[in-house]
């Protein structure tokens, strides 16, 4: 679409991100600690705010967490590395740091009662609706954060938020009444979907075979651990009620529904028994393991498993890569049971056969190739556009919702969304396994009037807002120098 929003889509960054105090009630993950080298901690500077080694800990676990919880629990400190989650971490801080400088050259500040205020209003360290000093320490002391780390990254974060609502700036109605008529802009597209039908990709072992050839440094076997496994079972653990009721009482703040509200020993009855059971049993894991470790008890089975194989635990694999062959490592809980192993042995990961990465280079091969045909056969066909088959559509605008003909309402607006911030009369845009050819063959542009409402004024802000930010935030990083103590990072 040939229109204001593709010259000024710059509006459309999005703010910075002041990370905020997420994880409690979810649990830290489970990751290693950094050498901060000969700078005491620091990790970096940044003008004359430090970032700690304790609040890049902190900062890095939480964003560990909301990348899991993307990821449907899935990640691993081997994919956390892969997607660069500690640069994001630093990243982020140093953008923090700059906006601290700020605050201080403005003389910004957080009291205690400000800081004392933030704290008593997370839901969290709430009991019956009001803080919670018990929960509060307890929280710390389990969690290995100490109070002046913790309010530290609080009241820093308190500053950023202060800083930059001073600086908001509302969309001015000249702004407004542009914005609005780029929203009247309207195309009548003429336009073909392509997709695998129409395309005939033939698989022979020559071209599979070659395409392995290309490729073969991609097939790798896993890397396998043959392991004795003592298992010290939870589940018959005996356990009192007296002893449920102050196990509770000790860790009630663990026990949430989906809303974050706290639990009664009665709704949390059964994962408040099983707890405890693990909590106990882990002392008779720890005499088995001594006793496993002394050859006076038997292991109970031995198995070759894939690394991370979810028999065990992320825990228990994270040590098993670090230890050796016939180490024993401590019991870690998997399930309701603990398991104490010893490595056998370790096969590392090779490159696969073409005869054991057959089935994997014949599906690879067959999707590089359709998305080759299809886009060559896209590339015919924007050739001919004007004279082949194809629909023709009325005028879509950016808030058109109805679907396209052969596309879904998911692809259709993900189409749209693509062909508004695209500065060509015609092309090709791939939507998943599709190829929609389209070319612009007429164009309208309605009054501002009958567009005022299309988005609000409080829209409008917030991406003059974010354009605001974003050059500020360029601004700062030339004027408040960066030193960086961890190599790296």
């Amino acid at each position: 679409m040939i229109s204001w929003m593709q010259k000024h889509n710059k509006y459309l960054i999005v703010t910075i991100w002041v990370a905020t105090i997420a994880f409690i009630g979810a649990g830290f993950v489970g990751w290693g600690s950094y050498q901060y080298g000969s700078k005491a901690g620091k990790i970096a500077k940044v003008g004359d705010v430090d970032i700690t080694g304790a609040k890049f800990d902190i900062t890095y676990k939480n964003l560990y967490m909301k990348y899991n919880e993307m990821l449907g629990g899935k990640l691993d400190e081997k994919k956390a590395k892969e997607l660069g989650l500690q640069k994001q971490t630093l990243a982020q801080l140093i953008v923090q740091a700059n906006i601290l400088n700020l605050g201080k050259e403005f003389g910004i500040v957080v009291s205690d009662d400000e800081l004392a205020d933030i704290i008593a209003g997370i839901q969290g360290f709430q009991k019956d609706g009001a803080f919670n000093k018990t929960i509060y320490e307890s929280y710390l002391k389990n969690q290995g954060i100490k109070a002046k780390n913790f309010e530290a990254l609080l009241r820093d974060e308190a500053i950023i938020k202060k800083t930059l609502g001073l600086l908001e700036s509302a969309s001015l109605p000249y702004e407004q009444s542009i914005f609005h008529g780029a929203l009247g802009i309207a195309d009548k597209i003429r336009y073909k979907v392509l997709t695998a039908d129409d395309i005939n990709v033939t698989v022979d072992d020559t071209k599979t075979k070659q395409f392995w050839e290309d490729h073969k440094a991609q097939y790798m076997t896993e890397k396998k651990f043959t392991v004795d496994i003592l298992w010290t079972e939870a589940k018959d653990a005996n356990v009192s009620q007296s002893e449920i009721e102050e196990f509770y009482k000790q860790n009630s703040y663990n026990y949430l529904d989906n809303n974050g509200k706290q639990l009664q020993l009665s709704e949390a009855l059964e994962s408040v028994t099983n707890d405890l059971k693990m909590a106990k049993t882990k002392k008779v894991a720890l005499k088995e393991y001594v006793d496993f470790k002394n050859d006076r008890v038997a292991k109970s089975e031995t198995v070759t498993l894939p690394i991370n194989d979810p028999r065990l635990s992320k825990e228990m694999w994270e040590e098993m890569e670090q230890t050796g062959v016939e180490k024993i490592i401590k019991p870690k809980a998997v399930g309701q049971r603990y398991a104490t192993v010893k490595i056998v042995s370790v096969e590392q990961p090779r490159e696969m056969s073409y005869e054991e990465a057959g089935s994997l280079v014949e599906k690879d091969y067959l999707k590089t190739a359709k998305l080759a045909a299809l886009s060559q056969l896209a590339e015919k066909t924007l050739k001919n556009i004007d004279t082949i088959d194809a629909n023709v559509t009325g005028f879509l605008s950016i808030d058109t919702v109805d679907s396209l003909d052969l596309l879904t309402k998911e692809e259709s607006l993900q189409f749209l969304q693509k062909l508004f911030t695209s500065q060509k009369i015609d092309g090709m845009i791939p939507i998943k396994e599709k190829n929609v050819v389209y070319k612009i063959i007429d164009q309208k542009l309605s009054s501002s009037e009958n567009n005022a409402s299309k988005i609000p004024v409080q829209t409008l802000d917030q991406i003059k807002q974010q354009s605001f930010e974003s050059t500020l935030l360029k601004s700062l990083e030339n004027k408040y120098n960066t030193e960086v103590f961890v190599e790296g990072l």
